[in-house]
């Protein structure tokens, strides 16, 4: 019998996870207000693009304490929270024309935005994992699939409509109250199913033959892990490649390419699209074949692609592919590190475990700038490419080393 849930459906839940990722993907989709903020305040472009950075480093970081609450009580009143943080720190990023300076954004933006990205965020995968132990890749990949689309959707929509139409400040508060409302609705749908709840017809595994650390490690025992080492390592060597690509990309296309900052833009938006789209087919694939299967052969494509960039990538046709490529990457990567996280140590503290793991995420963010830094030295991309080819080439060996030692099985 189907325990209570909204619309007498359990896909409700990932809904609801995808909203809330779909919210918190808005305030991720930064770069469209760098220009604009460059003009008015007269700001350098590093000053505008660092509240970006303050963000994804507080987000990540903010996942640990918030999977630790979303575990104890629930992911409803954990992602209301958020959703009411969410607009306080909107609606004080507005008053940046009153307090024109990046550490005021920094301040509301980053420090109080990424707070309550890091509480709706630990919502999302751990609840769709336990209403789905028969389909987890493609139930949370479903869940975290709007952070990858809000990109798409919503920095267009900020730079021809909101922007020009209300200004900053205006399209802040904008913004500040559609996140709030939306993700009010998704706390409202998301929950947890009832302890030990299976699916119809889905046969539990006997929890004699899954290993303890498999079914409910605590967050002390997953630090002290060797799987838990290799998958933060492997998640910063092929995630930092990804977050340097949605720079480089359209940089790369007008300077190298000669395209129009139109034609290379749109390199940005197909990233943003395999990155979203691409996630519940991540799932799927997972699901049927392996995670660590689909990550290796992900990697390896993806790694070649990045050495090679610099001399496959010289027409508009092999740029938009080389963004496809890459956000493939991106979208394996946030789709099935949860699913690995939760097979490796269950779902019963899956929030803070995730969060533990996502924390490599923030380390990761600090590479765009430090490309940024490295093409100032050197003018050239091809050196940026090659590092970050070899540190993706370095996450395919720290793959086969998980496959090697700790094939995960599936979890209770």
């Amino acid at each position: 019998m189907m325990p209570e849930v909204k619309f007498g459906t359990r896909w409700s839940v990932p809904v609801a996870g995808f909203l809330l990722a779909l919210m918190g993907g808005i305030s991720y989709a930064w770069g469209v207000f760098v220009i604009p903020m460059r003009d008015t305040f007269g700001w350098s472009t590093a000053e505008a693009t660092l509240p970006l950075t303050a963000f994804m480093v507080i987000f990540s970081l903010m996942m640990v304490p918030a999977g630790i609450i979303q575990d104890r009580i629930g992911p409803g009143r954990v992602a209301l929270l958020g959703a009411l943080l969410f607009f306080a720190a909107y609606a004080l990023a507005a008053l940046v024309v009153v307090f024109p300076s990046p550490w005021w954004l920094i301040f509301s933006y980053s420090l109080l935005g990424g707070m309550a990205c890091g509480l709706t965020y630990a919502c999302v995968a751990p609840p769709a994992r336990k209403w789905f132990p028969d389909k987890p890749g493609l139930a949370i990949a479903v869940a975290v699939m709007g952070f990858g689309l809000a990109a798409v959707v919503f920095a267009p929509l900020k730079a021809n409509y909101l922007i020009p139409e209300y200004g900053i400040a205006g399209t802040f508060l904008s913004i500040g109250l559609l996140t709030a409302i939306v993700s009010i609705f998704a706390s409202w749908l998301i929950t947890n199913p009832p302890k030990d709840w299976v699916p119809a017809g889905f046969s539990k595994p006997d929890s004699s033959t899954i290993p303890l650390m498999a079914q409910n490690a605590t967050p002390r025992e997953v630090v002290a892990s060797s799987q838990f080492k290799l998958m933060w390592f492997t998640f910063v060597c092929v995630i930092a490649g990804g977050l340097m690509a949605i720079g480089l990309i359209p940089t790369y296309g007008v300077e190298m390419l000669s395209l129009t900052t139109v034609e290379a833009a749109i390199a940005i938006s197909i990233f943003a699209a395999v990155n979203g789209l691409g996630r519940p087919l991540a799932g799927y694939l997972s699901d049927r074949f392996g995670i660590l299967e689909v990550m290796l052969v992900t990697y390896i494509v993806q790694a070649l692609t990045y050495l090679l960039f610099p001399l496959a990538v010289t027409s508009l046709p092999t740029l938009y592919l080389g963004a496809a490529l890459l956000g493939w990457g991106f979208a394996v990567t946030l789709a099935l590190f949860p699913v690995l996280t939760a097979n490796y140590f269950g779902t019963k503290n899956m929030g803070v475990n995730y969060g533990l793991v996502f924390t490599a995420f923030g380390f990761g963010a600090l590479s765009p700038v430090l490309s940024s830094l490295l093409y100032d030295h050197t003018n050239s991309y091809t050196l940026i490419f090659l590092i970050v080819g070899t540190l993706t080439s370095l996450g395919c060996l720290l793959v086969i080393c998980l496959k090697k030692k700790f094939q995960p099985k599936s979890s209770t």
